[in-house]
């Protein structure tokens, strides 16, 4: 295999842990805050009043089943689900911002830390997709070195994206413009 396959294919790997640990951290935070899921997803404007409670039912629970078969390395169904949901969050958030209503709160998780929405989410939601999508042809064989090196990348790209996040809602949070 050719040294670039080899990169785009751990890259993939990375990928799939990062996705996969944000979708499980995102999901069970939205289930510890599941009451104010159905109004964050309501803010959006974008589903019929009767499918909100569902929607807000059924995103915890996929995120989290999403995560996990992405984490014990299933494919392609998890990669697929996982890039259909991350252009799915991206275009929600896209189509806010042009409304001009990117104050509503993005929903990826920290129920205690409220965070808008705005083009650096809906772009990391689009770039994290596109690196997922490199999962998708088959793999080669990983050697131990090749998957600890994913491993410690992908747990890398999920805390750097944890990080930003919770500092952009620290820095728009009341307090803080005081």
């Amino acid at each position: 295999m050719v040294l670039g396959e080899q990169l785009l294919a751990l890259s993939g790997l990375a990928a799939s842990i990062a996705v996969g640990l944000l979708f499980l951290v995102a999901g069970i935070d939205q289930w510890r805050h599941r009451a104010l899921l159905p109004g964050v997803i309501a803010n959006y404007r974008l589903l019929p009043r009767r499918l909100i409670v569902p929607a807000a039912r059924l995103l915890p629970v996929v995120e989290v089943a999403t995560g996990a078969a992405l984490l014990i390395g299933l494919r392609p169904l998890p990669q697929l689900l996982g890039i259909a949901l991350l252009l799915l969050f991206a275009a929600a958030m896209a189509i806010n911002i042009a409304r001009g209503r990117g104050h509503i709160d993005c929903g990826c998780g920290h129920g205690a830390l409220r965070h808008a929405i705005g083009w650096p989410l809906a772009i990391r939601n689009a770039a994290l997709a596109a690196l997922l999508a490199l999962r998708l042809p088959t793999p080669p064989a990983f050697g131990a070195i090749d998957i600890a090196t994913a491993l410690a990348a992908g747990v890398a790209i999920a805390l750097l994206c944890l990080l930003f996040q919770s500092l952009a809602a620290l820095a728009a949070s009341p307090a803080h413009r005081r």
